[in-house]
């Protein structure tokens, strides 16, 4: 049995930090808790994004409420990816509980119930705050991607999206975009073709089939206006605490494509609008994404180099990325790599392939004197977790089974009438659930080929009316013909003619 004293001052230095910090709970060593021996994470390095990892059951969405509250309880703002549903109680302090005082003691730290400002957004027609996002503000290169065309296919997206600036086009929604495809391979092809070269119909049609795809899951009612603004997702109320974005996700869990790009939107949005942040000492936004694989699952290698790449580069902005999911092997390891930060609740192992899986895990965690990893992987009770972080000179902590603390806030959603309240008395409600269909490409379009057919039928009818001009002219001049023709032929018949004719002849003769 390793020295108690030795373990506590081996976790209290690996733990230390000089700026501010979060308390996630005390180690434990043989399966006891040591008191005091506190495992934290230091603000400073919370942009360097993380992992929440755990089999069913086994703590991982309090590990989020935790972090969330602690976050902002600091004043520092959160967007959580509410999956399940179970997030909407940190609106409201905990009751309290004997089982949560006696954890507390055992840990060293005080309890303190509180609540927490909340805000409660939906992608769908579900009750909370509208997200919605241009197909312009997208782009030509997100869309692709996004959709999983050829480059072939990009192209084509690009030379209409050139096509909509140059004439004014504002692209907002799915129709938009539909519209100026059909426009691009009918009524506009020649138009088009002259300025811009040749759309392939096949490839228009193609790329019409991915955006029905995409509609079908529900992306008619992410784009659209009005565009959310990510700066309300930075604010703070008048306690100094940061507001938790929860963005209610229900609905949409059979709906992967619909989730990943939403999330790419939000990430690519954040990334080229917040500023460079610099070494402050704290991160500006930390977001939670529960369920991570289904960002995964269906994304094309296009769209994960893209998370990849703004995985890497968005902590600039001061933005933290906590992936929530059931085991490591649901991230890919270019973005697993850059995760600073790994919570690791226990795994069960039912299968053969389960014990594989559990080894591969425990060798993403730094070495112990104090534990066997893959053993303790599976012994971990409910609301514990091995931890790593890293410290405030980006060197990773000494490996700590961990006994969390418990949440300050509800570990209940609100009931109906409490999420009523919430949405009613909100002010970013008020502001983009009011549903804008200005004039766009689709109706730009549909004008223009409406004054097209006008103007062809116009043309169509006047050269009609000149053929009927010409038809009449030829008519009558056929009659008045065949009028002095059929005259003559009267005079000169008729018998009073032949006989004056016949008396010059006889007179001649004579």
């Amino acid at each position: 049995m390793a020295d108690q004293q030795e373990f506590f001052d081996h976790i209290n230095e690996g733990y230390a930090t000089k700026g501010e910090a979060i308390t996630l709970g005390a180690a434990m060593l043989d399966g006891q808790t040591v008191r005091n021996a506190l495992v934290k994470i230091p603000l400073k390095t919370m942009n360097r994004h993380g992992l929440i990892a755990g089999a069913t059951g086994t703590g991982k969405t309090k590990t989020l409420q935790i972090l969330a509250e602690n976050l902002s309880d600091k004043g520092i703002p959160v967007l959580l990816m509410d999956m399940k549903g179970d997030l909407s109680g940190i609106a409201k302090p905990s009751p309290g509980h004997p089982k949560i005082d006696e954890r507390h003691e055992a840990i060293g730290i005080p309890f303190d119930a509180k609540k927490f400002p909340v805000e409660i957004f939906t992608l769908s027609k579900q009750d909370g705050v509208r997200l919605r996002a241009t197909v312009s503000e997208f782009g030509p290169v997100l869309i692709s991607r996004i959709l999983g065309v050829s480059e072939t296919q990009s192209g084509i997206i690009s030379v209409l999206f050139k096509y909509c600036d140059d004439n004014q086009l504002p692209l907002l929604d799915l129709k938009d975009f539909k519209k100026i495809i059909q426009y691009a391979t009918e009524e506009g092809k020649t138009e088009i073709a002259r300025e811009y070269g040749r759309i392939s119909p096949a490839s228009a049609g193609s790329i019409l089939r991915k955006i029905v795809q995409l509609e079908q899951q529900g992306g008619d009612l992410f784009f659209g206006e009005k565009s959310f603004d990510t700066d309300d997702l930075l604010r703070v109320d008048q306690n100094g605490n940061g507001y938790i974005n929860i963005v209610r996700l229900t609905d949409i869990q059979d709906r992967p494509k619909l989730f990943s790009t939403f999330m790419l939107c939000l990430l690519a949005e954040i990334y080229s609008t917040f500023p460079e942040q610099g070494d402050t000492g704290r991160p500006e936004l930390v977001i939670f994404i529960d369920e991570a694989h289904l960002i995964f699952k269906e994304a094309s290698d296009a769209l994960l180099d893209q998370i990849e790449s703004i995985v890497k580069l968005i902590r600039s902005k001061g933005v933290g990325l906590y992936f929530v999911t059931q085991n490591a092997t649901d991230i890919p390891d270019a973005v697993l790599s850059q995760l600073g930060l790994k919570i690791q609740h226990a795994l069960r192992a039912f299968t053969a392939k389960d014990r594989k899986a559990i080894k591969l895990t425990a060798e993403n965690y730094p070495l112990s004197d104090y534990y066997q990893t893959d053993q303790l992987l599976t012994s971990l009770g409910t609301g514990e977790a091995l931890v790593s972080v890293l410290n405030e000179k980006g060197i990773p902590t000494p490996l700590a089974a961990t006994m969390l603390r418990a949440p300050m806030s509800r570990m209940d959603i609100l009931n109906d009438s409490e999420l009523k309240s919430l949405i009613e008395n909100s002010k970013l409600a008020k502001e983009y659930n009011e549903e804008i269909d200005r004039e766009s490409a689709y109706e730009l379009l549909n004008k223009k080929i409406e004054i097209a057919n006008q103007e062809e039928a116009k043309e169509k009818a006047e050269k009609e009316r000149a053929a009927v001009r010409t038809g009449s002219y030829r008519r009558s001049s056929s009659r008045r013909r065949r009028s002095s023709k059929s005259s003559l032929e009267k005079v000169l018949t008729s018998p009073t003619v032949i006989r004056s004719v016949l008396g010059i002849l006889t007179k001649m003769l004579r």
